[in-house]
C-alpha cells in the first residue's frame, strides 16, 4: 500500500478525509432538516478528523446523533465511541448570580468553557486543558535536567522553538494566563538545573536575570483571536 500510494498520496489521503466527513455531516444536516421543516444551519467546527456541530435545539442534536454513525458507515468510517458525546454547552443567563457556567468539555487539547466578560456577560472562551499543560510542563522541565552540560546558547535556542511552538497553537484570546504559566514555569527549572551544572560556582536568581537579557525566553502572547466580547 505504501509503495504504491507514496507520501503524496497519503497527505491527500488525509484532506479527502476531512473533505468526505464535512460532506456526510452536511448531508446528514440537510437530512434531519427536512424531517422537522426548516432551522438554522448549525455551525460546523473541524480540524482534521476532528469536529464540533453546534445546535440551538436539544431534539436536532439528538437527531443528528442518531443519523450520523449510518452516513459514516457510507464511507467506510466509523465514530470513535470514547470521543462522540451529546452535552449541553449553552449561553448562561446573564442575571444568573455567581461566575460559573455549564459543563465544560476539552476539544484539541483546549478546554472549553463560559466566563463573564470585562463588562460582566457571558462569552465562550478557551483555555489549554490542564493535562496538556501540565505534561508541557513536565517536557520542558525533563529537557532542562538531561541538557543543563549543553552550552547555554543551545538551550537557548531548543527552550524557545519549544515555547513559539506551544504558543503558535494555544495562543486564543482568553489563554494568555496558561501560556505565561507555561513560560514562568520553564525559567525557574532552566534556572534550576543551570544551578546543578556545577557545584562551584552557583548561579543566584540576579546573575540568571542577567543570563535572561543576553538569552530571553518568548513573552506570552495572543496568536488568534477567536472570541469577541460581547
Amino acid at each position: 500500500m505504501r509503495q504504491r500510494m507514496g507520501r503524496c498520496r497519503a497527505r491527500s489521503c488525509r484532506l479527502c478525509w476531512a473533505t468526505s466527513t464535512f460532506t456526510t455531516c452536511s448531508t446528514c444536516g440537510s437530512s434531519a432538516r427536512s424531517n422537522r421543516g426548516s432551522w438554522a444551519r448549525p455551525p460546523l467546527i473541524r480540524y482534521a478528523d476532528d469536529f464540533i456541530i453546534g445546535f440551538e435545539r436539544e431534539d436536532d442534536a439528538k437527531r443528528v446523533t442518531e443519523v450520523l454513525p449510518r452516513r459514516f458507515e457510507r464511507y467506510g468510517l466509523k465514530l470513535h465511541p470514547d470521543k462522540t458525546r451529546l452535552l449541553p454547552f449553552g449561553r448562561p443567563d446573564n442575571g444568573q448570580p455567581g461566575g460559573k457556567g455549564p459543563a465544560t468539555f476539552d476539544f484539541l487539547g483546549f478546554t472549553h468553557y463560559w466566563r463573564r466578560s470585562r463588562a460582566g456577560r457571558w462569552m465562550p472562551s478557551m483555555k489549554t486543558r490542564k493535562a496538556r499543560l501540565r505534561r508541557a510542563i513536565t517536557a520542558v522541565a525533563d529537557f532542562c535536567r538531561r541538557h543543563r552540560h549543553r552550552p547555554v546558547k543551545e538551550q537557548h535556542a531548543a527552550l524557545t522553538r519549544r515555547i513559539v511552538g506551544h504558543r503558535n497553537y494555544f495562543g486564543v484570546n482568553g489563554n494568555l494566563r496558561s501560556i505565561a504559566l507555561l513560560i514562568r514555569t520553564t525559567e525557574r527549572a532552566w534556572h534550576k538545573w543551570l544551578c546543578r551544572r556545577s557545584q562551584r560556582a552557583h548561579l543566584n536568581w540576579k546573575r540568571f536575570q542577567e543570563l535572561l537579557r543576553d538569552f530571553p525566553l518568548p513573552r506570552p502572547q495572543i496568536r488568534v483571536q477567536i472570541w469577541t466580547s460581547p
